[in-house]
């Protein structure tokens, strides 16, 4: 897609046997985006191998209209969205106006009854405009929530009492990009890290418990969707922050920058969080606006290898791609599933499945995997279910099954495009009416 959003992607769990007996399944927290380590992987075990031909509801709790995924831990369930009474099933380039009430909201894990909510009047004035784009963040006791206008605010995560909140767009005097504020903030210490843009702010990092400044870094045309990462290498744990302008790193403590590469991204569409690999560093963005960096190994430093190559890599979207055994797995924006290598690039193959026959443009399928397996739980846009084995072979379909319906529209087709959490052997999932807990216990 071009866009439109950036969500992400969850994972399949496998019985561990020690000895020729079972070990004891364990439960895990799902807090933030991508899960527990921020890496797209289900560590459970006790999870169905096959799924039913029906969805095991456990409940069902009603929300409004929004991309974000669901947060879960310590016994509740976090997510936002937009109410509105106007039409935001709109699927262009145009910043439509459109006016209501963004919220978050926290349900009880085991039985969806809703604790509390929190809601701010909101303008919308953003492409895709039925709600806010990135996933809750727990941690330390408190719940970090971003709007897709740019607000930020850290609440309770018990009361929802807000603790502090803030506008971006006026503390940094900027806007909006095309699809709003959907780059998932990042803790790293005392610092909330944080896409704000604006002239020499275009990264921030926030006081986690009072909101403050404690650093500012880069300027760039527009804020642009990728998470930042945080790396160790050449002797220092290095920020690597994407814009549509550049890839640059920066020191995570000061902001002070240490290296940068030019990097244009059309329609300011940069939105996954870059992978690295020993001394490689990729990033893709939309149309074929794809990049190779090698690291140096001595000081922070970084070169390229090569870019923009149509035949190589991949060109993500709504999906951000997985790294495993030195290969890149991921949805392309032509649709297809695909494999290739590092640091070559080249395609080891490519597949319209699991969304059907045909490629779909900007097709999404959220990829978490299954422990340290081969297999994947991942959620496609049809509302489906699937459980996958992806090798550096190819993709086989195991099972699937239908969990909840598409209520959002793009291209002419309806779509989810909201990654689940998955914790206490379920999934929480939600579309534009509703968010639903599923048994995946064995």
């Amino acid at each position: 897609m071009m866009l439109r959003t950036c969500l992400c992607l969850s994972v399949f769990g496998a019985i561990i046997v020690q000895g020729g007996v079972q070990a004891p399944a364990r439960a895990d927290d799902w807090p933030q985006w991508m899960g527990p380590k921020r890496d797209n992987v289900w560590r459970e075990t006790g999870l169905v191998d096959t799924l039913p031909k029906e969805a095991k509801i456990v409940w069902r709790a009603p929300v409004a209209g929004g991309y974000s995924g669901p947060a879960v831990a310590g016994g509740k369930v976090y997510v936002t969205d937009y109410v509105t009474r106007d039409d935001v099933k709109v699927d262009n380039f145009a910043r439509k106006e459109s006016t209501g009430v963004e919220r978050i909201l926290c349900f009880d894990e085991k039985t969806g009854k809703q604790l509390w909510s929190k809601e701010k009047a909101e303008t919308y004035s953003i492409s895709y405009p039925a709600g806010p784009r990135t996933t809750p963040l727990i941690h330390g006791g408190k719940v970090y929530a971003h709007g897709a206008e740019g607000m930020i605010a850290c609440l309770d995560a018990t009361s929802g009492d807000v603790v502090w909140s803030q506008s971006l767009k006026e503390t940094y005097k900027t806007k909006a990009a095309l699809w709003g504020y959907a780059s998932q903030p990042l803790i790293d210490g005392n610092k909330l890290i944080i896409l704000a843009g604006g002239e020499g702010s275009h990264c921030v990092a926030l006081n986690k418990d009072t909101g403050v400044e404690i650093w500012r870094t880069g300027t760039a045309t527009e804020q642009g969707y990728s998470p930042p990462l945080i790396i160790q290498h050449a002797g220092v744990r290095q920020l690597i922050i994407c814009s549509p302008d550049s890839i640059y790193s920066v020191d995570p403590e000061t902001g002070k920058q240490y290296w940068l590469q030019d990097y244009k991204g059309d329609n300011g569409s940069i939105i996954m969080t870059p992978i690295q690999l020993g001394n490689y560093l990729f990033v893709g963005g939309y149309n074929n606006k794809n990049i190779l960096l090698e690291l140096a190994a001595d000081k922070p430093g970084a070169k390229t290898v090569w870019r923009d190559q149509a035949k190589k890599g991949i060109s993500p979207v709504n999906v951000q791609p997985f790294l495993m055994d030195g290969k890149i797995f991921g949805l392309d924006q032509s649709g297809d599933l695909r494999c290739f290598d590092i640091p070559s690039g080249d395609i080891q193959w490519t597949t319209p499945q699991p969304l059907g026959e045909r490629k779909v443009g900007s097709g999404t399928v959220f990829l978490v995997r299954a422990g340290s397996s081969d297999k994947f739980w991942m959620f496609a846009e049809t509302g489906d279910l699937i459980i996958g084995q992806i090798t550096s072979k190819g993709f086989a379909e195991l099972s699937r099954m239908h969990v909840i319906d598409a209520t959002n529209n793009a291209f002419g087709r309806e779509v989810a495009w909201c990654a689940p959490a998955y914790a206490n052997k379920r999934m929480y999932v939600r579309n534009d009416k509703e968010l639903i807990c599923v048994d995946l216990a064995k």
